[in-house]
């Protein structure tokens, strides 16, 4: 049995945050637990903005006290924080153990939050939660704010952002393109430490889909848990969100959410790699 444990946000439609880690574990075979940092639900009578409510810190200890002593998990994902006091308790419990895997999901910016809090939460992630992690999953957007670039636009600025972020103290950081990367390519890197692997599959559409970021990050921690290597767990993930796009659920909401059991072993691949030393 693996284990797999995500310290994360709930969001009520289940297109993103905790529910979709849980089932990105589940279909990957991995047993889910986890602490829930936040309920946001979105305002369907307000253009699906999001309404944010942080769970008070003492609460978020005592979920992952309970979760950590109830197995022995030793790989975590990191998904929505959303709060200083959040982060602080957080980085806290990640420092009460020794961890095999810790993958940072680094969610920059939640709708629903003053600017000011927001750029408090921002610098707090960055210094207390960044460096212990040891895989963190940023998009363009958060790949460009942890490293300081004013842009991003090509594959190698891409592993530049990636290369930067890496000093801060992740041992490996994969840095996704998605649809806003220009090109006919869904593009994310990956930085070892010594060569980037860049891994490619057709868009599908030019929209994104809710729920593709935290199933990729969920994906990697779920094939880490089972002893793949970095390598193999972001290959695995990627095919699993371009699957799970391919197959997207529609809905109400101004975007269509991935699908993460349309995924299944020896599903054919559509991401391709190369390495760049």
């Amino acid at each position: 049995m693996y284990f797999a444990f995500t310290i994360a946000g709930s969001e009520a439609t289940g297109g993103a945050g905790y529910q979709v880690d849980l089932k990105t574990f589940q279909q990957l075979g991995v047993y889910g637990s986890g602490a829930l940092t936040c309920i946001v639900s979105m305002d369907p009578d307000n253009n699906w903005n999001h309404r944010f409510v942080p769970v008070p810190p003492t609460v978020i200890h005592d979920q992952i006290q309970a979760a950590l002593r109830s197995q022995t998990i030793r790989t975590t994902k990191v998904g929505m924080l959303g709060h200083p006091d959040t982060i602080r308790v957080v980085a806290d419990a990640l420092k009460s153990q020794e961890w095999d895997n810790v993958v940072l999901d680094p969610v920059l910016i939640c709708k629903g939050q003053e600017p000011g809090q927001a750029l408090d939460t921002d610098n707090a992630l960055r210094t207390q939660v960044l460096p212990l992690a040891t895989v963190t999953t940023p998009n363009l957007f958060e790949a460009q704010t942890l490293s300081g670039m004013d842009s991003i636009t090509t594959v190698e600025e891409l592993v530049e952002a990636a290369k930067r972020i890496a000093a801060q103290g992740p041992r490996y950081v994969v840095a996704k393109g998605g649809v806003d990367l220009p090109g006919e390519d869904a593009v994310d890197v990956l930085w070892d430490g010594q060569a980037a692997t860049i891994y490619r599959a057709k868009k599908v559409g030019r929209e994104k889909v809710s729920g593709a970021g935290c199933t990729l990050a969920a994906a990697i921690t779920a094939e880490l848990a089972k002893g793949k290597n970095i390598h193999q767990a972001v290959k695995i993930a990627k095919d699993m969100v371009t699957i799970g796009i391919l197959h997207r659920v529609s809905a109400h909401t101004p975007f269509d959410t991935i699908y993460q059991g349309a995924y299944t072993e020896g599903t054919p691949a559509p991401t391709t790699t190369e390495t760049l030393s």
